[in-house]
């Protein structure tokens, strides 16, 4: 496949890019919704850990021998997307709800697709619509992480 060579570089500006909006997120902002953003992010390592056990999907595109492509996702766009979707949403619950599915439409049905053109991942055992519950979940820990959290702060002040 000629588009192969450069999956890496793909990877690469995935992973980067996103950081660029970081100093538009705004510190309060960051500090505030950065340990939910880290428990997602982890959630989502031990989903991927689990789907490749059962070949729901596969990742065949490493940065490194050792470094899953996942991992350029998990710290790049799904990282600091989790920051801006929280800060953009939370309190709006409803409003959460339907950004996190418009994004995660977005990646399943879009995205998805230029991963396998590149020979980046490919789903396996894992229809779209399934993926789709997986985020769907994945969205409700985030927010009721953030949730719990913010709850818990407002009990100790």
């Amino acid at each position: 496949m000629k588009h192969m060579k450069y999956s890496k570089t793909l990877l690469l500006i995935m992973m980067i890019l996103p950081w660029f909006t970081f100093p538009l997120l705004g510190k309060d902002a960051f500090k505030r919704f950065l340990p939910a953003a880290l428990f997602i992010s982890l959630v989502v390592r031990i989903v991927n850990f689990i789907a490749k056990k059962r070949r729901w999907w596969w990742w065949y595109e490493k940065l490194h021998p050792k470094i899953s492509g996942i991992i350029p996702f998990i710290w790049g766009p799904f990282l600091v997307g989790s920051l801006w979707i929280l800060k953009w949403t939370y309190g709006k619950f409803f409003r959460y709800l339907i950004l996190n599915l418009m994004v995660d439409g977005v990646f399943t049905y879009g995205v998805v697709y230029y991963l396998q053109k590149f020979g980046i991942a490919s789903m396996v055992r894992m229809k779209k619509i399934q993926i789709m519950y997986i985020f769907t979940i994945e969205a409700l820990l985030l927010y009721g992480f953030q949730f719990v959290k913010e709850k818990l702060l407002m009990r100790s002040v």
